[in-house]
């Protein structure tokens, strides 16, 4: 797959003009004209991610509205969260590769959701957006195994040496195609998992301490830069002419980052503002300078800003 987004036409158009073929290009359209309530919205990341659409490869950004048939990947040490629409929350640790399909609201506000886990770890749970919680029945292929939710928090993860999922609260069934019958999960700390290649061992219970563990790949990290929906702070990469910008442009998509162009019309013609916003505090937005102007190298680090 072509790894590069989109180029920007940014050639001397007034900022309207510019900025709408950007979002267009970006390929963000759909998370801020949908007339629908989204199913799934980016909540927070923690970057490198994308989002594969078709024949593009978008940097995740909050508040971008994933779509039936979407793949959500993360890179090493990434996170992200999802809100879908029944008020629950899917949080994916490094090196994930998600699909997302036959999301759908059905008669009597059930909302259903098909999700491969190709790899990585996820964790679906209701901690967060319980509020706004519906009734759902969400599928989820983690590997070889698959497992059906109706109302309930689980952990698992593929990887290939083995596929697991284990229960946090509620009750799921499980299936595996070598596994002469599906399993019932319906204790907290029940567990279930199967090698590559091999039919599933029994359903096991595990300890408390060992799924604090298994969690840790899921949460978001202390001491890593976030973004996230309502986040105030942004890096402002200074003033570029048309091809700096592209160029610049497509390093950050490149490294996970989705930047926002502010056209401004000088003397010359007009020139670009790069900035990357959406970050959660002041202390993040300098982390992430450090660590672009260090993987970018670049000559001038970004500025802070708010």
């Amino acid at each position: 797959m072509n790894t590069r987004l989109y180029r920007l036409n940014l050639s001397g158009e007034a900022m309207k003009t510019a900025l709408g073929r950007f979002l267009l290009i970006f390929g963000l359209f759909s998370a801020f004209t949908a007339a629908a309530a989204p199913y799934a919205v980016v909540e927070s990341v923690q970057a490198p991610a994308w989002v594969e659409r078709g024949d593009r490869r978008l940097p995740l950004l909050p508040g971008m509205q994933l779509d039936n048939r979407d793949r959500l990947v993360t890179g090493t040490r990434a996170r992200a969260v999802v809100q879908l629409a029944d008020g629950s929350a899917l949080k994916f640790g490094e090196n994930a590769s998600v699909g997302v399909n036959a999301m759908a609201a059905r008669s009597g506000g059930v909302f259903t959701a098909a999700l491969d886990v190709a790899k990585g770890a996820f964790r679906l749970t209701t901690d967060i957006f319980r509020k706004f919680q519906t009734r759902r029945a969400i599928n989820v292929r983690t590997g070889t195994v698959t497992i059906g939710i109706r109302g309930t928090d689980v952990w698992g993860r593929a990887n290939d040496e083995k596929d697991l999922v284990c229960l946090i609260e509620g009750r799921v069934s499980v299936t595996h195609p070598l596994a002469e019958s599906p399993a019932e999960l319906s204790e907290p700390l029940q567990f279930y998992v199967a090698d590559k290649g091999k039919a599933p061992g029994p359903v096991a219970s595990v300890e408390h301490s060992q799924l604090a563990i298994w969690a840790l790949e899921t949460e978001l990290q202390h001491g890593v830069p976030t973004q996230r929906q309502g986040g105030r702070w942004s890096l402002d990469f200074g003033l570029q002419d048309k091809e700096a910008a592209l160029a610049l442009h497509d390093q950050l998509a490149g490294a996970g980052y989705g930047s926002r162009p502010l056209p401004e019309r000088t003397s010359d013609g007009y020139r670009y503002r790069l900035l990357v916003g959406q970050l959660a505090s002041e202390a993040d937005a300098r982390l992430l300078a450090q660590r672009l102007t260090q993987q970018l190298a670049l000559e001038t680090p970004p500025t802070v800003s708010r």
